[in-house]
């Protein structure tokens, strides 16, 4: 198994009779109101659960002929072979020629997997042992600065996946904390969140992580060095020396030995990413030492465990009760059958407030292709537009588009069912997770029924004449139950949506895990970089032109 890339191993969905009939079935009229009405079983049906997460996905717009025709659309593609292939270390990213192992990452270290000529698993273990010792010695106040002082604060220089993902994690799971060091990220090129953060750290007590797979991404390494002309400007003050500050206050985590060493990482400070780790899939890799700081590394130990366990889950259960392939089959219906290329996130937790962006990124920058793997243009919709907040705030941003705008809009509510469960005796903070889960489970059941979901909860709907008042609904929805939030629960869920993100490339037979559509404007910003630093001459089109003109003007 070395591919999917020949027409002999694997067909495209699209060929399929189930494609054409599930075109039919979406050009009929759809009612989650008469859905719900016309059968009484319908939610018994349409939800399942793997582990701490329940899914109910009875408010999508399907039956049971669409569910039918969505499965055997994902047989006639050769889905479970597809999985297989990902799990096994197969190329599965054709236009890089290399595999696409984040599974490997969280894998136990009795698994056996070799990949060509490599231990995969023994290689694993080898760097998270290395992140647990790094981890340790900066919690257990072992690390010290060029001043001797112990280390108080951790940056996390990086960007994309680099950085949303342990930013992701790091905040979610914030009360699994059992330390006193802080743990900051750093992401824009343009220097501003790194100012504001250097006016309050301590020079003699601030470490930086370099996250950058390359170690070429030029946002990660401008705020790189001027954080180290930061510490360079008090270490010399205090007859420090180069050499001490790169050892004690900067770690590196790339792909790329020579380019770390070259930058001035020490060996034993450098921590080795693979090939086959694509960044958005990479907060289980070195990438998560942000995270094992933070929460100590039985914390991040928990964190892989529940990937892997939904790894598990994704490759053994039946497709009808397989949470990641229902999420993307679901998906793969609103998008491209029934054109709702709108899709928002909406936690009602605060913990996960950047969920929505890490799903932003892993979604659209995997899925948003239209060409196939075999280089054919598509036909069809893939990657809907993806956005998403808090769902309490959101309620009062853009819920007013959700309940009455002209957009269809599909919908992923996630809320935790237990919380401050060990605070007995603050009953108003008990009585606020109550309001919010009464709010998710409100707001859905009105985006699906509209104004009959009022009427049925015997409240006084408006009158005809005040049609500024009309919630039409139908809007589809899926609701995901937490259990509890905990570093294993957080594993499976993050875990899920990667699996969902590969059975909807599966099924539009595209490759999720290269991002060719953002590298030409990285060189097209070097050509304009180029041309600031010169007078006149400008080559670009008038717009850019004129623009450059403008902005030497002040410079």
């Amino acid at each position: 198994m070395n591919d999917i890339k020949g027409n002999n191993r694997y067909s495209s969905a699209r060929n399929s009779k189930y494609w054409q009939q599930l075109q039919e079935l979406a050009a009929q009229p759809w009612s989650l109101d008469k859905l719900f009405t016309q059968d009484a079983e319908r939610t018994s049906r349409f939800s399942t659960q793997a582990g701490a997460l329940y899914m109910d996905y009875s408010k999508q717009c399907i039956n049971d002929a669409v569910l039918e025709d969505l499965l055997n659309l994902a047989n006639s593609c050769d889905l479970s072979g597809r999985i297989q292939s990902l799990l096994q270390g197969a190329m599965v990213n054709t236009s890089e020629e290399r595999a696409a192992l984040h599974t490997a990452l969280r894998l136990p270290v009795t698994a056996k997997l070799q990949v060509g000529t490599q231990d995969v698993v023994t290689d694993v273990h080898q760097s998270l042992a290395r992140v647990a010792r790094l981890s340790e010695r900066v919690r257990s106040g072992t690390w010290r600065g060029f001043s001797g002082k112990a280390i108080t604060d951790v940056v996390n220089i990086g960007v994309g996946g680099s950085d949303l993902g342990p930013l992701m994690a790091t905040t979610a799971l914030d009360e699994w904390a059992d330390t006193a060091i802080e743990v900051h990220f750093v992401s824009n090129m343009d220097g501003t969140q790194l100012d504001n953060l250097l006016k309050h750290l301590n020079p003699e007590t601030t470490l930086f992580i370099i996250s950058s797979k390359s170690f070429g991404t030029v946002d990660t390494l401008s705020n790189a060095k001027t954080a180290l002309s930061w510490l360079l400007a008090t270490a010399k003050l205090r007859a420090g020396t180069e050499d001490s500050v790169l050892r004690r206050h900067f770690i590196g985590i790339s792909a790329n030995s020579e380019k770390m060493s070259a930058w001035g990482i020490h060996p034993q400070h450098q921590l080795q990413l693979w090939e086959w780790v694509g960044g958005r899939f990479s907060l289980w890799s070195a990438i998560g030492l942000a995270i094992a700081i933070r929460i100590g590394i039985d914390g991040f130990k928990a964190l892989l465990a529940g990937a892997h366990s939904m790894d598990e889950h994704f490759a053994q259960a039946d497709f009808a009760e397989n949470l990641p392939v229902l999420l993307g089959l679901l998906a793969v219906w609103n998008s491209t059958f029934l054109q709702v290329n709108a899709h928002t996130v909406l936690p009602y937790d605060g913990r996960l407030e950047y969920l929505p962006s890490y799903l932003t990124q892993l979604e659209m920058e995997s899925n948003g292709k239209s060409v196939t793997l075999h280089g054919e243009c598509l036909d069809y919709d893939t990657c809907p537009i993806l956005w998403g907040e808090i769902g309490s705030n959101a309620q009062h941003a853009f819920y007013q588009l959700l309940h009455q705008g002209t957009q269809q809009v599909s919908c992923d509510f996630i809320a935790c069912v237990r919380r401050y469960s060990d605070k007995a005796t603050n009953a108003s903070l008990q009585q606020q997770h109550e309001l919010s889960l009464a709010n998710c489970l409100a707001q859905s059941r009105v985006l699906a029924f509209g104004n009959a979901a009022i009427a049925d909860a015997d409240i006084q709907i408006a009158s005809d004449a005040d049609k500024y008042k009309y919630y039409r609904g139908n809007q589809p929805s899926t609701t995901l139950l937490i259990d509890e939030l905990t570093p294993h629960s957080l594993g499976a869920l993050i875990a899920l949506y990667e699996h969902k993100v590969y059975v909807m490339a599966s099924i539009w037979d595209i490759n999720p895990f290269d991002q060719w559509g953002v590298e030409m404007g990285k060189q097209m910003a070097e050509s304009v970089h180029a041309a600031m630093q010169q007078e006149g001459g400008e080559q670009f089109d008038s717009s850019t032109n004129q623009l450059l003109q403008h902005i030497k003007l002040f410079s």
